[in-house]
């Protein structure tokens, strides 16, 4: 859980390094609440894939920031 807080400053931090669209933060930090609630409903049962998602948050942000740059020109 201590990981999905610093993925949401991660994710909410994205219009100040990046020129991202104000449209495209608001769904990454949609995926993040989704995944919020999806961490606490696995919290005790599945503590392993509640670490896990994090990671995946991260992974789609750098994703999501690096196709931006690249095809849309964000700086």
């Amino acid at each position: 859980m201590i990981g999905l807080a610093c993925a949401f400053f991660l994710l909410a931090a994205t219009p100040t390094v990046v020129a991202a669209p104000w449209w495209v933060t608001a769904l990454m930090l949609l995926a993040w609440a989704v995944a919020l609630v999806q961490g606490c409903r696995w919290f005790v049962r599945r503590p392993r894939a509640v670490a896990a998602l994090p990671a995946l948050l991260a992974v789609g942000w750098f994703a999501v920031v690096l196709a931006g740059a690249r095809w849309l020109g964000w700086a």
